[in-house]
């Protein structure tokens, strides 16, 4: 499969390459990513320079589409979809910090939303969203993307600093988008 590009009004979705990798590097150096996400910690040159590799074999065999989130030309994070045994693709996305409070994931998140729910795509009936508990940033966006809140994975994340409850979600394809009320104080 070759990549797709996505566009929404302010973001260019494509294939990370090797140009990215300093920056995908440059921003996986936060803490907040290497807990919330499974990026490894630390985070060495070396990872990013594997992880680009890895979203261009995913592309080739179609398992897992990756793109590099681009704002004005720069990288502002990364968004995709990985297939969970359940057969429903789980949406992931990170966000660097200095891209942060600007809806950059909502807006992204929305395009892979749509590009997954395509007709051409028939076979995507729901796609699931998860996040370690406290990750309240990640929970407003899926809540915004209108994701329903399903419940509590009990020490279901792990990553290189351990285990984490994860909070779950889904969206099927004929929900309503409308943001959605959920039993988490998210502020």
């Amino acid at each position: 499969m070759e990549p797709d590009h996505l566009y929404t009004a302010r973001l260019e979705l494509s294939a990370p390459t090797t140009a990215d990798i300093a920056s995908i590097h440059a921003a996986c150096q936060d803490a907040d990513l290497q807990r919330y996400t499974t990026v490894p910690s630390p985070y060495l040159l070396e990872d990013a320079v594997r992880f680009v590799e890895l979203t261009g074999e995913w592309w080739a065999d179609g398992t897992q589409p990756t793109w590099a989130i681009r704002c004005d030309g720069r990288l502002a994070g990364m968004i995709g979809l990985a297939k969970l045994d359940s057969g429903a693709p789980e949406i992931g996305y990170w966000v660097a910090r200095e891209s942060r409070q600007q809806r950059v994931a909502v807006e992204a998140a929305a395009a892979v939303i749509d590009w997954a729910f395509a007709e051409d795509r028939p076979a995507v009936e729901r796609i699931e969203w998860r996040a370690v508990v406290g990750n309240i940033g990640s929970a407003r966006i899926a809540r915004r993307l209108g994701f329903r809140y399903e419940g509590l994975l009990r020490h279901a994340h792990i990553n290189s600093l351990g285990r984490a409850d994860l909070w779950i979600g889904g969206l099927l394809r004929n929900d309503d988008r409308t943001a959605q009320d959920w039993p988490l104080a998210l502020g």
